[in-house]
């Protein structure tokens, strides 16, 4: 998973995801009305390897190896705050979101200018069709190189056209993404 769809996952939950493994247990076998049968079929374990898991006694319990720590979180993702996401995708794709970002940007320009590129912090309230978009290639299954050309044709007609008042022709770079965050409503 990528800087872009990292962001956009936490810009649609409201509060954070539990963090130890025992807490995205607890919150499965509550997801599943306590079922360890019905945690152990979405995990692909045994019934016995999830009650081992969620033992009581310290000494008897065994803790999850590597490859099932990836699938418990990816289960937890998978099932957390399912309406809140919804609702916060189609207030961000009717209402537009703040991007956040740290990236190299710049565009033809004679050496030693001030148009070179060079990193820049940018703020910039972005419309509900980028949301769109970017949702869109998400769900296709787009990789981080799609999303980042989705936000640099965005961020380029806003931050540095001005909506089309002003650069017309410029063409811009946006590499070196160190930082993406997302903030809706």
């Amino acid at each position: 998973m990528g800087q872009i769809e990292q962001g956009l996952e936490r810009a649609l939950r409201t509060r954070p995801v539990p963090s130890s493994t025992e807490a995205r247990l607890r919150f499965l076998l509550a997801a599943h009305r306590g079922s360890t049968w019905q945690v152990a079929a979405v995990l692909g374990v045994s019934q016995r390897t999830v009650q081992r898991w969620v033992r009581k006694k310290p000494g008897a319990r065994r803790p999850p190896g590597p490859t099932q720590v990836r699938a418990i979180e990816e289960a937890v993702l998978a099932r957390w705050q399912p309406r809140i996401r919804a609702r916060r995708r189609a207030q961000a794709e009717a209402e537009g979101f703040i991007f956040h970002t740290r990236a190299r940007f710049g565009f033809a320009a004679p050496a030693g200018s001030s148009d070179d590129p060079r990193v820049r912090w940018i703020t910039q309230d972005l419309p509900g069709e980028v949301a769109r978009e970017l949702f869109a290639a998400r769900d296709a299954g787009a990789g981080e190189q799609q999303q980042t050309v989705i936000l640099a044709r965005a961020l380029g007609h806003a931050y540095f056209r001005e909506w089309g008042r002003r650069a017309h022709g410029l063409h811009i770079a946006f590499s070196d993404v160190e930082f993406a965050d997302f903030s809706i409503g």
